[in-house]
């Protein structure tokens, strides 16, 4: 099955996994994807994230474990949120004085810069804009 926003598909399969309490969540692995899981585990969103062999020869899985914080019966997830901001229809670019604070800094802007994908805050501090791909709090 083909996806025209592989991002957002994504996205909602990690906030679906969150919703709905599981440990884990898997999805067709891509480069973009893997950038964005490494910055979600820098960032403390994720504990920790594979990549591993799917069913056939040439299509890889990417498996993130979703981070919860508190004991069995009162754990919360650390993410509660992820919103998709650039889309295929409507690309939404920046400028490196213009890069959005999410809730006044507690979360982080995911954005593609010609320097490669990351936080926000790291593109605030190399002086480049880019493509604002996701919001995670």
């Amino acid at each position: 099955m083909s996806v025209s926003d592989p991002i957002a598909d994504m996205l909602t399969r990690v906030r679906n996994a969150v919703l709905a309490g599981h440990v884990s969540v898997a999805m067709p692995n891509s480069k973009i994807k893997l950038e964005i899981a490494k910055i979600l585990q820098d960032e403390g969103y994720v504990e920790d994230y594979e990549v591993v062999d799917g069913q056939s020869a040439n299509h890889k899985i990417l498996r993130l474990r979703i981070k919860y914080v508190g004991e069995r019966r009162q754990r919360h997830p650390v993410i509660t949120g992820l919103e998709r901001v650039s889309k295929p229809g409507r690309r939404i670019y920046t400028k490196k004085q213009d890069i959005p604070w999410v809730l006044s800094g507690i979360g982080i802007a995911i954005l593609s810069t010609p320097k490669g994908v990351m936080t926000g805050q790291r593109a605030r501090q190399l002086g480049v804009g880019g493509e604002i791909l996701c919001k995670v709090w």
